[in-house]
């Protein structure tokens, strides 16, 4: 090699000059490189360098005494001072562990990059000269960039333990390996935290380099997902003065969010929290949430810095998660005793340090799998380095590691228990299993208020416990302990203010000509008036904090204003507000946010009346058609059903067939005003009429009921029933200008535009209804309630609605997409309605009418079957069982009065007269015969049969008896 960096090399000024001459050729070089595509031949490695195949060794070969492996930090930094003494420890319990690489050594290149990119790439470019076969570093994401494509071309991995910028871990960096949690997961906890709290706007404090910008470009991503944002990106220079951070800090001061988000580095974040105490912006209000850079600085404090937290009260911040296992204890133990802190001058104990450790231990395993498997950590020359076209930079003697490519996929693979947790690599080549503690920093010390993990969000539990269960991040199940924040509360802050200085709220408000009760123009101030603007203001005075306003009137004056325009306007920053009667639907509530509704709305539909005349047959009209038919069917069948029961023991019931009708007929019809003459006697009999007589009550009563409003309440009837008759009719509908109705009418219900009559005021509507369809009115006017309501009160009730509300909606205050003003009027909203206050605004502004009653149908109040269905079938249930059980009684004495053998001589005995016939000659005509005998007769006969046969019993014994 022509000329050597290295760093024990002598002194000599000739020397020194050499090598700064080769440093910036080797920049030159640099740049080029990176704008070169990395072929795949190279990429792939072994093929590339020696044509046919790879030169890896056999498993034969003997292993090598010693693998170079480099590092490159930047010394005297936070997270250097933490990660080189942990490096050195890890490097000297791998060569002491008989284990792992059994005849090998690790040789460590340590070379500090001193947080320049350009020192950075000459440092890595001087590791590649020693054939190191993996880097560990660098820590910072921008030199990490740059250093990504130099071992792109050698195919050395690189094992970063600090780079945390999200972008590096794209297809473009195939050689980069993460060996820490990526800022990606650290950027969705923090949307969560902001979402756990209810904010919807943060303000971003960050360095402007590769890690700041990536960073919080993901944490944008990830609040939109929530439906929050990031308001204003404050972008810093690495190391800006206090001058710089002092000037952006009074300009975020000025913006309405307070939540703020600090995501810097952590030799110079804690500037950021000075100049911030100093312009009070640390007090009751403010939220700072800043990354894990903040618990890095203070962990390294040795011992605690008073001063330091004073600065840091209510700060929330994020730390890593590392599970305590007793090698962490063990390893923490042996901190303050190692001896490489002094060398390098060390400080405190930082997460870094265990990732650093966990990184050479990592390289070692996987080097030591990597020669079981027969490989081998030969170099060799690339060709396009060698050719230099006869430039004075020996590019040779950087030389391209030929195991880089199996080496990587060995690392990727490996699965172990570290210091910091499980070291295990996931298809985008992040750490499994990213947990973050959630830190409430606070009097001398921070403490842990939850965790967070990609597995379970927000808790309280351990990401430990939470593995072992099945996995649940739904909103529920997000906990965290109480916070106390900036100027010692533990209320949760609002997140946002009215900026200093700041413009008061455009507000708009229709400037209406018509039903001006609910808002109008007003010479005096604020300039408009109404039930709206009474409730707006009432709901801002219950706010506990100033919002001013102003109020635009939208409109020409001379008609009502489009409301669909009026909220367009809100949703383009025209307006930041809409205060009026503005209906909330479905195809507004996409462009802006509605607090709660003030007023119940919805389209009803009003029409002209008249009294109905009353009507000779107007008692017929209780009842529907059905069920006068089942009425009448029920009282023949129950008096049929008593005539059956009775018959046979009542003489009211008996006599000639006509007479016997005639009774059936009187008996059923005369329970209706239970006026029967005759008396039942037979139990089923008084059964049956008694469960008839209960149906029949309440039959009566609803009758009388019924027909007593019939007669006495005033009928108003309309051609046209409700929005159904009226769709389907041909006739014009009146509705209001600027109403929504219009779009509602002809989208959903398919209404023809031409049929649409636009009505500009209160008396163009009682004109237009009474000149009616025929005389260039219209049938109907279909509108909201409110308006109706106000409409109906002056007409002297010649207008009714008809039919049923077909739509429910309200009215709300519009405001632009996810600003906190709807959610917290919407509170106050509900204030004013349960203390009462928005009662009284409408009492002031609004009267009720006597004309809101709707037409209520005739054949809609009448009295259908639906109604008694359960009285007829109790009705009926109780009459199958009389018949069913008068039917056995029937059946069991006709079996005893016609045993076998004596049916000829006891039929004789009922009908005498008739001639004899045999058992077989016995026919239906018998059984109805039967049945149609006096129940006495039966009994009698019945009597005396039983008689017959035990007088002839004694005597067919005697026979039996005597001697032949």
């Amino acid at each position: 090699m022509d000329v050597s960096l290295n760093i024990a090399a002598g002194g000599c000024a000739s020397r020194v000059f050499l090598m700064m001459k080769r440093a910036l050729l080797l920049l030159l070089l640099l740049l080029l490189i990176t704008g070169i595509c990395v072929p795949m031949e190279v990429v792939f490695g072994q093929a590339a360098a020696n044509g046919n195949g790879t030169s890896v060794s056999s498993s034969s070969s003997p292993r090598p005494s010693v693998a170079n492996i480099g590092s490159l930090f930047t010394f005297d930094s936070v997270i250097g001072r933490a990660a080189g003494p942990a490096i050195a420890a890890a490097v000297h319990d791998v060569n002491s562990d008989p284990t792992v690489l059994p005849g090998t050594r690790l040789n460590l290149i340590s070379l500090n990059t001193n947080c320049s990119g350009f020192l950075g790439t000459v440092e890595a470019l001087q590791l590649m000269e020693n054939s190191v076969v993996a880097v560990i570093g660098p820590q910072s994401s921008g030199i990490a960039h740059i250093i990504s494509h130099v071992v792109n071309e050698l195919h050395v991995p690189l094992l970063s333990f600090a780079a945390t910028d999200p972008t590096l871990s794209a297809l473009q960096y195939p050689y980069f390996l993460r060996t820490t949690q990526n800022d990606y997961f650290q950027m969705y906890a923090i949307a969560d935290l902001v979402t756990y709290y209810g904010w919807r706007e943060v303000i971003a404090i960050f360095v402007d380099d590769d890690c700041g910008r990536n960073g919080i470009s993901v944490l944008g991503d990830a609040l939109a997902k929530k439906r929050a944002k990031i308001t204003y990106k404050a972008a810093l220079t690495s190391g800006a003065p206090r001058s710089q951070v002092s000037d952006l800090l009074l300009e975020v001061n000025q913006m309405e969010s307070r939540v703020y988000v600090v995501h810097v580095n952590p030799d110079s974040g804690l500037s950021v929290f000075s100049v911030a105490k100093s312009l009070h912006m640390m007090t009751k209000g403010y939220v700072w949430i800043a990354t894990d850079w903040l618990p890095s600085v203070l962990d390294s404090l040795e011992p605690d810095d008073t001063d330091t937290m004073n600065l840091l009260q209510g700060v929330v911040s994020l730390r890593h998660h590392n599970p305590e296992t007793d090698l962490k204890r063990s390893f923490m133990s042996r901190w303050s005793n190692l001896d490489h802190k002094k060398s390098i001058g060390a400080s405190g104990f930082n997460s870094y340090a265990l990732y650093a450790y966990d990184t050479v231990w990592l390289a070692a395993r996987a080097l030591d799998v990597f020669l079981n498997e027969g490989g081998n950590l030969s170099h060799s020359t690339d060709p396009k380095l060698s050719d230099t076209k006869g430039s004075a930079m020996n590019m040779a003697s950087l030389r391209v590691f030929d195991g880089g490519q199996q080496f990587l996929q060995t690392l990727l693979k490996m699965n172990f228990s570290g210091l910091s947790g499980q070291i295990q690599f996931d298809l985008d080549k992040n750490l499994v299993r990213p947990a973050y503690d959630v830190l409430n920093i606070g009097g001398t010390g921070s403490r842990r208020i939850g965790y967070w993990s990609n597995y379970s969000g927000l808790s309280t539990i351990s990401p430990e416990v939470l593995y072992t269960k099945p996995q649940n991040n739904s909103s529920s199940n997000q906990h965290l302990s109480s916070v106390i924040w900036p100027g010692e509360t533990s209320l949760v802050p609002r997140g946002w203010v009215f900026p200093e200085n700041g413009k008061p709220l455009r507000i708009a408000v229709p400037n209406r000509i018509s039903y001006k009760q609910f808002v109008a123009k007003d010479k005096n101030p604020p300039g408009v008036r109404g039930y709206c603007i009474d409730v707006f203001e009432a709901a801002i005075n219950l706010l506990p904090y100033p919002v001013p306003h102003t109020y635009m009137l939208h409109g020409d004056g001379k008609r009502n204003p489009v409301y669909n325009e009026i909220v367009q306007a809100v949703a383009q920053d025209r307006y930041d507000a809409a205060v009026g009667d503005v209906t909330i639907v479905t195809n507004r509530t996409k462009i802006v946010d509605f607090t709660q509704p003030f007023m119940e709305s919805g389209l009803v539909v009003v029409a002209p009346v008249k009294e109905q005349k009353s009507s000779p047959w107007a008692f017929l009209k209780p009842f529907t058609i059905q069920m006068w038919l089942v009425t009448g069917a029920f009282f023949l069948f129950v008096g049929a059903v008593v005539w059956i029961l009775e018959h046979r023991m009542n003489g009211d019931f008996r006599g000639p067939p006509s007479q016997q009708i005639t009774t059936i007929f009187w008996f059923s019809f005369s329970t209706m005003f239970f006026s029967h003459r005759e008396n039942t006697v037979s139990t089923l009999g008084r059964f049956v009429l008694i469960i008839w007589l209960f149906v029949v009550l309440i039959i009566n009563s609803s009758y009388t009921a019924s027909l007593t409003s019939i007669l006495t309440v005033q009928q108003l009837t309309s051609r046209i029933e409700g929005i159904d008759s009226l769709v389907s009719s041909n006739e014009p509908i009146g509705i209001q200008d600027g109403s929504f109705a219009r779009n509602y009418l002809m989208d959903e219900l398919n209404i023809a535009g031409s049929r649409l009559v636009i009505l500009k005021s209160q008396q163009e509507y009682s004109t237009a209804l009474q000149l009616g369809p025929k005389n260039g009115g219209v049938a109907a006017i279909v509108d909201e309630l409110p308006y109706i309501e106000l409409f109906l009160s002056s007409t002297n009730c010649k207008f009714r609605t008809v039919g049923q509300e077909f739509t429910k909606s309200g009215w709300g205050f519009a405001f632009q997409r996810d600003s906190p003003l709807a959610v917290d009027l919407s509170t106050a909203i509900l204030q004013l309605s349960e203390n009462g206050d928005l009662q009284k605004i409408y009492n002031k502004w609004l009267t009720h009418g006597d004309c809101m009653e709707q037409i209520n149908e005739i054949d809609d109040s009448r009295l259908s079957l639906k109604s008694f269905w359960g009285l007829f079938l109790i009705c009926g249930i109780s009459c199958f069982i009389a018949l069913t059980t008068f039917c056995c009684k029937v059946i069991f004495q006709f079996r005893r009065f016609t045993p076998e053998g004596g049916e000829e001589a006891e039929v004789d005995e009922i009908q005498p007269g008739r001639p004899r016939r045999s058992l077989h000659s016995t026919s239906f005509k018998h059984l109805i015969d039967f049945v149609d005998r006096k129940e006495a007769d039966i009994k009698h006969m019945l009597k005396r049969s039983s008689n017959i046969k035990r007088q002839a019993s004694p005597s067919s014994d005697v026979q039996a008896n005597s001697p032949v």
